[in-house]
């Protein structure tokens, strides 16, 4: 019998979330599931890494001894069932280990784990089949120093396991929303073809799958949340059979959804917000519109879906060569000078090593001076900060290579310019450069299988419906605001909400109008080539740009921005996750009559 609705709390964002989550959400949810997402191109490089030193290891051990064992028999008595890619690059012991907790608990609950995602024993295959990266058309990587290759699994494997009676549901590589979209299929019996629906739930998926992302933690507006931080509720969706849903958080914690912490999280990474595939289903957030309904209560809808795409996204982690970094203060007078200085003077020495050793030069080195707005490029507003912290790092294709440059800085240390300083404990050591290479791999390459508490199941994905993909009409921009005799230039945080983050060596920058009213100013003053000004510094790719009416907001696909991304970068910040308040800084003319409507005070000069 299908349910009039279901509820879900989003427990885990990444591997290393807050334990405090599950007893939040069991204690003030009255969920049906919870669900929990820990797996980013960087983990899975990690786990396999783990794996490869410990055969039992590579899966994200807090899943079993920070949410479930102190839990478990909540979860049990509760009735909430459990869907996790906790599993990361060996989700057969994860499964074991939740196992054996259930024992020792006394319980009865049955453990479902989903296999398939894992082709790393297919990479020669794959090689000889000539495929390229997906975004750059780089060649496949040397096989000898591949960590880890992935396939993305979609929802309806973790439905079929539920279906089956599975209490928790673990996989390996799957994306982030299936977690959510599986329970919406197993609780609402949609079928492959329900696009719509397929689509919202996996929107419902994407709010609830970067935890209190949605409930205030990294809100533009964070003072307005500030005070409860330390007690931040994590999201819960009541999501309908139609694919309508709710997001809130538990009574009495701290942060709070609003349209302006929702939209943020809706625009996070999401590339083009018409053409955000998936596994099963291909995703446009262009008209979704979200409302406040009440207090910590947002009504989400209008998500659209098409068929989705033929192939797997699979994604590769390749080591290549060394970097080493690390960062020092100094503070003074002419700090940021000071520091530029200390920078210059290692390098030096380090490449004077290199040479005299015949090894080959740095590949690529950075200094950032943070504290000098050096974020900020040719926009910074000066660099006479008396408190400056320097960030120093270098790639190198030998380890020992790269830790010259450590061995050098801290040799420094009595040449230094004045007011050197830095809490540490030790030199830090190099380490490897794990590189991200996407590519699509044939849906029949992928045998996915479903084991419950040891017996397999019988699953087999049906063939893809064969459809034409539907033309793509792109919403109608903004019209030009009229010319009004007086214009006021603003920050744009005072007419937008924002939020960024990376795919890859590529960066997202969501905006969100504050008010519909103020849509047509900010489309026509943040042009792409703008947008490109302003980050001339980083950028090394175009700059892309995406109109979503529904919501009010804009989306920035900014390509080669991050310096390769993730642990190849780098850069202080390798994930562009501060992006947006590079951009909430641009200034936004308007009138002067739309300012005094609205009480806008922060003009600029």
């Amino acid at each position: 019998m299908t349910k009039n609705a279901i509820r879900i709390g989003g427990a885990s964002g990444y591997w290393g979330d807050s334990a405090m989550a599950v007893p939040q959400l069991l204690a003030g949810g009255s969920l049906d599931y919870l669900v929990f997402d820990y797996l980013a191109e960087i983990t899975m490089s990690i786990l396999a890494r783990a794996r490869a030193r410990d055969p039992g290891a590579g899966y994200a051990t807090d899943f079993v001894t920070a949410a479930l064992a102190p839990n478990i028999d909540a979860i049990a008595a509760r009735g909430v069932r459990v869907i996790s890619n906790a599993g990361g690059v060996n989700p057969e012991a994860c499964g074991a280990a939740v196992r054996a907790l259930i024992e020792k608990a006394g319980l009865k609950l049955k453990v479902a784990v989903i296999t398939g995602d894992d082709l790393l024993p297919r990479a020669a295959e794959l090689a000889r089949g000539g495929l390229t990266e997906m975004f750059t058309a780089e060649a496949f990587p040397p096989l000898d120093r591949i960590a880890s290759l992935n396939a993305y699994l979609g929802a309806f494997p973790i439905a079929a396991a539920l279906d089956a009676g599975a209490d928790i549901v673990i996989t390996g590589r799957c994306v982030d929303s299936a977690v959510t979209l599986g329970a919406c299929i197993h609780a609402f019996d949609w079928s492959r073809q329900d696009y719509d629906r397929l689509a919202s739930g996996s929107l419902a998926g994407h709010v609830l799958e970067c935890g209190p992302q949605a409930t205030g933690g990294n809100f533009t507006d964070w003072e307005s949340v500030a005070t409860g931080i330390a007690e931040i509720g994590y999201p819960i969706a009541e999501i309908k059979p139609d694919g309508r849903f709710t997001v809130s958080k538990p009574a009495g914690t701290g942060g709070c959804v609003s349209v302006g912490t929702v939209s943020e999280q809706m625009l996070y990474e999401i590339g083009d917000p018409q053409d955000y595939a998936l596994p099963d289903v291909r995703c446009d957030f262009s008209q979704v519109t979200i409302v406040q309904a009440g207090p910590d209560q947002v009504v989400i809808s209008g998500a659209r879906g098409g068929p989705p795409p033929a192939a797997y996204k699979a994604s590769l982690t390749w080591q290549d060569g060394w970097r080493a970094g690390l960062y020092l203060s100094f503070y003074g007078l002419d700090a940021s000078r000071k520091a530029q200085g200390f920078a210059d003077a290692a390098l030096a020495r380090a490449g004077t090593i290199l040479r005299k050793l015949n090894a080959p030069p740095f590949s690529e080195t950075s200094t950032e001076i943070l504290g000098s707005e050096s974020q900020f490029g040719t926009f910074g507003q000066g660099s006479d900060a008396r408190e400056v912290v320097l960030k120093l790092a270098a790639r190198h294709a030998d380890a020992a290579g790269a830790g010259l440059l450590l061995r050098e800085a801290a040799g420094l240390g009595l040449a230094s310019p004045p007011g050197l300083s830095g809490f540490q404990g030790g030199r830090p050591k190099p380490s490897p450069v794990t590189r991200l290479f996407s590519c699509l791999c044939p849906r029949e390459m992928i045998d996915i299988g479903i084991e419950l508490d040891g017996k397999p199941l019988d699953y087999a994905e049906p063939p893809l419906t064969k459809a034409p993909a539907p033309t793509l009409i792109r919403p109608e921009p903004p019209a030009k605001p009229g010319t009004a005799p007086d214009i006021v230039r603003v920050p744009l945080i005072a007419l937008a909400w924002g939020r960024s983050g990376d795919k890859g060596n590529n960066a997202n920058i969501g905006i969100i109008a504050r008010e519909p009213a103020f849509l047509p100013a900010i489309w026509h003053g943040l042009t792409t080539d703008i947008v490109a000004e302003r980050f001339a510094h980083f950028l090394d790719g175009p700059v892309e740009r995406f109109f979503l009416p529904g919501s009010h907001a804009i989306n920035f696909l900014l390509h080669d921005v991050l310096g390769g991304g993730g642990i190849a970068s780098l850069r202080n910040d390798p994930q562009g996750k501060g992006y947006a308040q590079i951009l909430l800084a641009t200034p936004i003319e308007i009138p002067v009559e739309l300012a005094q409507r609205f009480n806008i005070t922060e003009a600029m000069a």
